[in-house]
């Protein structure tokens, strides 16, 4: 059932690429497994505490190398060379470079109910793909998944913080009330949306990078809409508009 919506209630839907249309997150701890193995040939890994010190090379890389497959191999063969106090050998060295060409090439699989969910929410609401990561590897994604002709605009973005949505609902002549993002991460889809003063609806994934869990969105926040799986997104959003209306005074 179509519920009656004010037309100026909700002006924009975003949508996030990585684990909320396709999935993503499971190459990037396969691929943190098989390094794990390759450096279980040279120390301990729970006395090297492997996955803590990976995450935080990675969180300081993330502003050199920026997100995405190509910053995570530059911090895994920077890790490995700490780990093993460069006793690492060029061969495994190599091989963790495999280990980052696998992850970039990896199969497009869009996530259950995605297309028919973005299809009937682009017939009422304009839509967006803000993505965040490498540039030519989200290029790829995008091409691969097969959703392309369902977005009009695609933002591809280094990061997902107040500053880079607010550019993009400049550009868009939206104010921010007037939006909703979904998405699977509260700190990078949530969040920062939240805090402009627009909408968000959240689909958890399976399992989320340990740098992403970290966020200050309230379990209780009114503007935060909860979908347990994509199919659950137009009734959600359709929701959002409802009481955006009355936030509105529509």
């Amino acid at each position: 059932m179509n519920m009656q919506t004010s037309p100026s209630a909700i002006g924009l839907v975003g949508f996030d690429g990585d684990d909320t249309l396709w999935k993503s997150e499971d190459y990037y701890q396969k691929a943190e497994h098989e390094f794990g193995l390759i450096l279980s040939n040279y120390i301990d890994l729970h006395d090297a505490g492997t996955a803590q010190h990976l995450l935080k090379v990675q969180r300081r890389n993330l502003a050199v190398f920026g997100y995405g497959a190509k910053g995570m191999t530059l911090s895994m063969l920077e890790a490995a060379i700490e780990l093993t106090d460069e006793k690492i050998s060029a061969h495994d060295l190599r091989q963790i470079v495999e280990i980052g060409r696998r992850t970039l090439e990896h199969p497009v699989d869009v996530i259950d109910g995605v297309r028919e969910a973005v299809a009937a929410i682009a017939a009422e609401f304009p839509v967006v793909l803000i993505t965040k990561g490498d540039l030519f590897h989200q290029e790829q994604k995008i091409e691969r998944s097969g959703l392309l002709d369902l977005f009009p605009r695609i933002e591809i973005v280094s990061e997902k913080d107040p500053g880079t949505y607010a550019k993009v609902l400049a550009e868009f002549n939206m104010p921010a009330e007037r939006f909703v993002m979904v998405g699977n991460s509260l700190r990078s889809d949530i969040e920062p949306v939240l805090g402009l003063g627009g909408w968000g609806i959240h689909t958890p994934y399976a399992m989320t990078w340990a740098h992403e869990a970290e966020h200050g969105v309230s379990a209780d926040e009114p503007r935060l809409h909860h979908a347990d799986t994509a199919h659950q997104w137009p009734e959600a959003v359709r929701a959002v508009a409802v009481q955006a209306a009355a936030a509105q005074g529509g």
